[in-house]
């Protein structure tokens, strides 16, 4: 009966989440400035009665659903708000009116979702027990992360397990996917400048050479941390987007930056990939007459997937959209936020496919031409709301 239920009032809200889904499309907001996106979640809060508190100082908001026996659990749904800073390609008709900013990664459907699933648990709050936290969170794609102040506000602090589900091109319309402990790693921002003396190419007793010394490092740093071939919980990975040398033909800058990103597991790794980087850099820049300062913005942790519950959830998606559409998946070297929920209480980040090759939607995220097979709003919908009901009456 329940289920029944959940089904109709999920059919009866489908198009107005697509709706909300595409307008926030349309007018993308960069992270910690989701005013608007913001605005739209609490009107409909509000026209549905729903508890909720903008968070202090930011533009999360968190609403508060109340079932039978209020005190006895309490699960928090996640979903982010932001987008992101890339130019929107595709042509379908609501496309960013934002020139430069797009939600290239899902958000909107994930802000429009939760929505749904909001009023449905409103809806139902007489069929289950305890008490349901939503978060629309802002700035999953900044650091520091929008988690951070949403954990820090004190009102999710007696939050029993967080869920999020996040769309996946990689996977089918149709098609959800689980990954039990491990799954995404963490992010630090690697900052290295060699500095030395600068000056003209074809005078070396006059000057250092930076742009050696930074060559060498990078060949030292791949060689020490091998590109892995594959995935798993023991993968460590160092890669380096950016080298800038303010030189010329013939002009020896006195600074070579590099900007790069470590993505580890786990935490020794991590503290040891740090000091490696370190050691190098120091030797390195030194073995050229230059000195190396070396800055690490530390990042969100991994992302860690708690078993049972990942495994209860798996299970409901399999008994709501059969066995062949539930796949296991791997560990990813990417990072977000959500890991900082996940080192807090138990958590489960789960993904919805969203491509389809027939309608050509097949589109990368953190790309202009990505979009999402809409199709999948509603499953999202409905499996977001039944894993709740299946854990707030376990």
């Amino acid at each position: 009966m329940i289920r029944q239920r959940l089904f109709r009032l999920a059919d009866s809200f489908i198009d107005t989440v697509r709706e909300i889904r595409r307008d926030i499309h349309r007018f993308p907001e960069l992270s910690f400035c989701e005013y608007r996106t913001s605005e739209i979640v609490r009107r409909f809060l509000t026209s549905h009665k729903i508890d909720h508190v903008t968070v202090d100082g930011c533009t999360a908001v968190i609403a508060v659903i109340k079932g039978k026996q209020p005190g006895s659990r309490c699960v928090a749904l996640r979903a982010d708000m932001d987008a992101l800073p890339v130019k929107e390609t595709a042509s379908h008709p609501y496309v960013s009116v934002n020139d430069g900013v797009m939600h290239a990664c899902g958000h909107d459907a994930h802000t429009a979702m939760l929505l749904g699933v909001a009023a449905i648990l409103n809806e139902m709050r007489d069929c289950f027990c305890g008490t349901v936290k939503l978060i629309f969170q802002h700035a999953e794609e900044k650091l520091p992360g929008g988690a951070v102040a949403v954990l820090s506000s004190h009102l999710v602090d007696d939050v029993d397990v967080f869920l999020a589900q996040h769309v996946y091109p990689d996977l089918p319309c149709g098609k959800v996917g689980f990954c039990e402990g491990p799954y995404m790693a963490s992010g630090d921002e690697i900052n290295i400048d060699i500095t030395g003396r600068g000056g003209h190419a074809a005078k070396p007793w006059e000057r250092d050479n930076t742009v050696i010394a930074s060559a060498s490092l990078l060949k030292d740093l791949y060689s020490r941390f091998p590109e892995p071939s594959r995935v798993d919980e023991t993968s460590c990975l160092l890669a380096f987007g950016a080298v800038n040398a303010d030189g010329s033909y013939n002009v020896i800058p006195d600074k070579v930056s590099m900007l790069g990103t470590l993505r580890t597991f786990s935490p020794s790794c991590r503290s040891d990939a740090k000091n490696i980087i370190k050691s190098l850099s120091d030797s390195v820049a030194s073995n050229y007459g230059c000195k190396a300062q070396l800055h690490i913005s530390q990042g969100y942790p991994p992302l860690i997937n708690n078993v049972a519950l990942t495994r209860m959830c798996a299970s409901v998606a399999r008994s709501l959209l059969g066995d062949d559409n539930v796949v296991s998946l791997s560990p990813l070297l990417t990072a977000e936020d959500f890991a900082v929920y996940s080192q807090r209480k138990p958590s489960c980040f789960y993904r919805l496919g969203t491509s389809n090759l027939e309608k050509g939607v097949i589109g990368k995220q953190h790309t202009g031409s990505f979009d999402i097979d809409e199709d999948a709003l509603a499953i999202g919908v409905r499996l977001m709301s039944f894993i709740t009901f299946s854990i707030m009456n376990d």
